[in-house]
């Protein structure tokens, strides 16, 4: 694997999930694939979850990390090509991304949209000007469009708490404070839509009007804005909210009649309520969802560590064949 940006980049699905859960096990059976090799996170916005997960992960296979909040511990990047940086930005990311590949044989990038511009989000500026220029394997840890890491953790835990063998699968839009992009939902959508083409779920998304996600992503999965006809039967509720695709970045509703509560839940088949934290109480979900034995956000939020460490391993025994095949040409 030299990339992890999408669930394109992953050639056998299953055969992932089944290898997280192994590591899940046995978390410390490969620790020399990691020796004297090290991978470089750099966060271009906040995180919990996905910087200590990867960050043990990484921890578990022998490798050596090392973290950068950029835009508060390195110079400004451009990222722009042919521009005339007599601005704020004192490096280009031509140089930036070469530069720490030179320093780590794995590269992991979290950025975030600005929720004011579709296009220039859409196109994934700063992860492709990384993949492009850094030389070394690149590793997602949220972009402006994808959150893959958190799919394949979702994906394990939707296959550890499965009770019939195709689960029904709802993500259902919840209200917000503000607007959130549609990074997880679309990423979430897009490994459901995978999963169900291999038979292993049953998946459908609510939503309020005006909040359609691009096709690209919700894909053939079916689509109501009936939220308690969605819950009928559900085995697993992923509750998300996030921003107008269409009329990019804007809250077109705070309906409180869209937050989760018991009586919704109710109408499904005991279903597991699921989110990829941080969650805001009694307005996504209301406490007695969150605080029942049918929330699983906390193992949900454990599995971002056998997520990461499968794609890590897999782009470590990538590289050592690399080096072996290198090794191997003659001078």
């Amino acid at each position: 694997m030299n990339q992890f940006l999408s669930v394109h980049d992953v050639p056998d699905l299953l055969a992932l999930v089944q290898e997280a859960a192994a590591l899940k096990q046995a978390p410390f059976a490969h620790q020399d694939l990691g020796k004297n090799r090290t991978l470089g996170l750099l966060f271009f916005n906040t995180s919990l979850r996905t910087r200590l997960s990867t960050q043990r992960a990484a921890q578990n296979l022998g490798l050596n990390v090392m973290v950068m909040n950029v835009s508060q511990d390195s110079w400004g990047l451009e990222f722009e090509d042919g521009v005339v940086m007599n601005g704020t930005k004192a490096e280009h990311v031509k140089e930036a991304a070469a530069v720490v590949g030179q320093y780590c044989e794995i590269i992991g990038v979290r950025s975030f949209p600005t929720l004011t511009d579709r296009e220039s989000d859409y196109a994934e500026t700063v992860i492709n000007q990384f993949r492009r220029y850094a030389g070394v394997p690149l590793l997602s840890l949220e972009s402006a469009t994808r959150h893959p890491l958190q799919s394949l953790a979702d994906l394990l835990t939707i296959d550890e708490y499965k009770t019939t063998a195709r689960p029904k699968v709802v993500l259902t839009w919840a209200p917000h404070v503000k607007a959130l992009p549609q990074a997880v939902p679309n990423s979430f959508a897009e490994w459901m839509n995978a999963a169900q083409t291999l038979g292993l779920v049953d998946f459908i998304i609510a939503h309020p009007k005006g909040y359609e996600l691009h096709s690209d992503f919700s894909g053939n999965a079916p689509v109501t804005e009936n939220q308690a006809e969605a819950f009928e039967g559900a085995d697993f509720i992923y509750a998300k909210n996030w921003s107008s695709y269409r009329e990019y970045g804007k809250i077109l509703s705070q309906d409180p009649n869209w937050m989760v509560t018991p009586e919704k839940m109710a109408l499904t088949n005991q279903a597991k309520f699921m989110h990829c934290l941080p969650v805001r109480r009694n307005i996504v979900v209301a406490d007695a969802v969150l605080d029942s034995p049918d929330s699983i956000v906390i193992q949900q939020a454990g599995n971002r560590v056998w997520a990461a460490q499968a794609v890590l391993k897999r782009m470590l025994e990538n590289r050592s064949s690399d080096d072996l095949r290198k090794a191997a040409q003659p001078d």
